[in-house]
């Protein structure tokens, strides 16, 4: 009480607000360079013109999840997989309660987020395997139809995540969203990061808008001789349509 009380008095003097911050720069880049490029590839992905954009943004989703398996590997404990799976493991002792009619709601909430996340970063792979197994044309349609499964079921855990964030907003009366912008949460007391990791944060997204350049300039997506099998095969067409003649 006397904090709060202790902040709006601040605030109305023109004191800023103390905050802590609890996300590093080099986490929020990757949240915000991974969404980006799904949206990106989802809007351009019936798109014969910006085909390339789509292949492109689908490497880059490729890119960036390498780097996110070894930031939950290497980076700071709260980006760590170890702290994800120590949420996860809560759902057993979750829906015991829930059998027991003892389920903790603010538990609940908690695990909705950490299992919105989980879907998100496992679903990746299948999109971007089956997103390039289709455009170097190693398979059939039905590739192509595996793609798109995977590709929508990851814009549904991404709206599931949108709307958990924006429902538990509502409920907790403070916007969960900032501290992916800011990086910071109102609060007295020392930082939970204590390193804000942004050298790594500008290494990455330098990497990131550097490739994007390159794929512009370059004017069509990374190929191989596989990849470039529906230029083989229109030129074929072509030529035996000259043989005919």
């Amino acid at each position: 009480m006397t904090s709060n009380i202790s902040s709006v008095a601040d605030a109305r003097h023109g004191v800023p607000t103390p905050t802590r911050r609890t996300v590093d720069a080099f986490t929020r880049t990757l949240h915000a360079l991974l969404a980006l490029s799904f949206v990106g590839a989802y809007v351009t992905a019936e798109s014969e013109i910006f085909r390339w954009v789509h292949v492109s943004l689908g490497y880059t989703l490729g890119g960036l999840l390498l780097a996110r398996v070894v930031w939950g590997v290497l980076g700071p404990r709260h980006a760590r997989f170890s702290a994800l799976w120590g949420k996860l493991r809560g759902l057993v002792n979750w829906f015991q309660g829930l059998r027991a009619g003892q389920a903790s709601w603010s538990q609940a909430q908690n695990l909705y987020m950490a299992v919105s996340v989980a879907l998100l970063l496992l679903v990746i792979a299948p999109v971007v395997v089956s997103g390039y197994v289709t455009y170097q044309e190693w398979t059939g349609d039905w590739m192509e139809e595996v793609h798109e499964f995977f590709g929508n079921f990851m814009l549904m855990a991404v709206l599931a995540h949108i709307v958990g964030v924006l429902v538990l907003s509502l409920l907790r009366r403070r916007n969960l969203a900032t501290p992916m912008f800011t990086g910071r949460v109102p609060g007295v007391g020392p930082d939970l990061v204590k390193r804000n990791h942004a050298v790594l944060a500008a290494v990455l997204l330098t990497a990131v808008l550097s490739f994007w350049v390159w794929q512009w300039q370059s004017g069509s997506p990374l190929q191989t001789s596989g990849g470039a099998g529906g230029s083989h095969s229109v030129s074929g067409k072509a030529q035996s349509e000259e043989d005919d003649d």
